[in-house]
């Protein structure tokens, strides 16, 4: 297999292969073939999105897929974003339709006419529902599976708010979430705040969740967008106040897609494969037989049941494949399991089960007895070092510069002064992507990178997926 360091591209389609986390031979460019385990790992994901959800009071729904052209054209400057994406429906059978259909690209434009229908007063306010389902846009650049795709694995929630401040706080919740996702897919990321010109279409303003891959890109995981009142004016979304006036919901929105799964392959994968962290694991521990001639089956039966032990606290797969225990080795490892179990007869004389962790080198033996406590608490510290590992690695790769000239195969921090001539200068000087600004105050004193007026605010340069 290809080096990760060597040519990323080529190894990253080579370890989602080795994992069988997709299947690409779909005959439909961009729409893979979700595979059991990249499936279960995916649905893992989702199911922390809906714990997070849950706690924070959203409820999950789930709108149709084809959107009628009336309502689609409703929001002009949506429509300019994703006019040239929209996969259009124009016939049903033989029979052309009186109205185009397009399939969702996002759903905004599906939802909203029914949000007019569903709030009428203030006291049906705040609405905060969410789901996760396929989206479709005709991307016309290279595909590459979980980061450019045109069937899209989905995650949307769509908030509306009695005014900006409460659809304000309602992004900070977002963020709160974001922050504990990103914790659990072991993913750090920088909180930008994008420029003007790359907000998305019909915002007020646009945050985006940007993490680092080792190509020397950034990969966007997420996005949360303030809408104040501009959809609500367009669909006539409207609430009577306490003081019988008719005022327009404040909206927000935040969105998350297979992307996720992407970075995970990319930040934390190897030469010998992707690497799993355990929360979103679809299998956490492999328990691999040792067998030995004249003792198999004694063996066999104490592997079985150290995997059902096992299985009451994690997910755990057991592995008595008529196969070689290194070519069992091997496949675990490039599916990214974080740990395995070894069972041999000297880990039975001695009563000890042998563990081996995915993300580091190395065996270690734990008392039989004690083998439950012992996994969890490995995989305890395999999340927390995961994690550690992927913030240094982000953190190492941040150059502040002085220059154009002096830009980076990373991530690029400037003074700017905010004008939007500066930063299209800024991009067309380097060929990279202005990320915009942090959201989250950062210390900085210097001058635009451009213009040279003095600014207090930094600005992030790097080239994207």
């Amino acid at each position: 297999m290809v080096s990760k360091s060597d040519d990323f591209s080529e190894w990253y389609n080579e370890v989602i292969d080795k994992a069988g986390l997709r299947d690409k031979r779909y005959p439909v460019k961009g729409m893979d073939v979700w595979t059991p385990y990249g499936w279960s790992a995916m649905t893992l994901i989702d199911n922390l999105m809906r714990r997070e959800m849950a706690r924070t009071g959203h409820g999950e729904v789930n709108f149709p897929l084809l959107i009628p052209e009336t309502e689609f054209r409703k929001e002009a400057e949506h429509i300019r974003g994703f006019e040239d994406e929209v996969y259009w429906v124009t016939h049903a059978g033989k029979n052309p339709l009186d109205i185009r259909l397009c399939l969702r690209p996002t759903s905004e434009t599906a939802m909203y006419p029914v949000f007019a229908l569903w709030i009428r007063s203030h006291a049906d306010l705040p609405l905060k529902v969410f789901q996760i389902v396929s989206t479709f846009r005709y991307d016309t650049k290279q595909t590459r599976t979980f980061l450019r795709v045109r069937e899209i694995h989905f995650f949307e929630s769509h908030t509306a708010h009695v005014d900006a401040d409460d659809a304000e706080r309602q992004i900070h919740e977002d963020l709160e979430i974001m922050e504990r996702l990103g914790r659990e897919l072991c993913v750090p990321y920088l909180l930008m705040r994008r420029p003007e010109w790359d907000k998305f279409p019909g915002a007020f303003y646009s945050l985006a969740a940007d993490a680092y891959a080792p190509t020397g890109r950034t990969l966007q995981l997420a996005t949360m967008h303030h809408y104040r009142d501009n959809f609500a004016k367009a669909y006539d979304i409207t609430y009577e106040a306490p003081d019988g006036s008719r005022q327009f919901a404040h909206q927000t929105t935040y969105g998350m897609s297979e992307r996720l799964l992407g970075a995970l392959v990319a930040v934390h994968g190897d030469d010998k494969g992707i690497v799993i962290p355990p929360a979103v694991a679809p299998i956490q521990i492999v328990v691999v037989p040792i067998p030995e001639k004249g003792r198999q089956d004694v063996i066999l039966d104490e592997a079985r049941k150290l995997a059902a032990e096992l299985g009451e606290h994690v997910r755990v797969k057991y592995d008595d494949r008529d196969l070689r225990p290194g070519a069992k080795f091997y496949e675990w490892e490039a599916k990214g399991v974080p740990l395995r179990a070894e069972l041999g007869p000297r880990d039975l004389a001695d009563g000890v089960v042998t563990l081996a962790r995915r993300d580091a080198d190395g065996r270690s033996t734990v008392p039989r007895s004690g083998v439950v406590d012992a996994v969890r608490s490995l995989l305890n510290e395999i999340q927390k070092d995961l994690y550690a590992r992927a913030e240094r690695e982000l953190r190492t790769h941040i150059f502040d510069i002085a220059a154009p000239e002096e830009a980076r195969e990373a991530i690029n921090r400037f003074g700017w002064c905010g004008s939007e001539s500066c930063g299209l200068q800024v991009e067309a000087d380097t060929g990279m992507s202005l990320l915009g600004t942090p959201f989250l105050k950062e210390p900085y004193s210097g001058s635009c990178i451009v213009c040279g007026k003095p600014t207090d605010t930094p600005a992030y340069l790097a080239r994207t997926y």
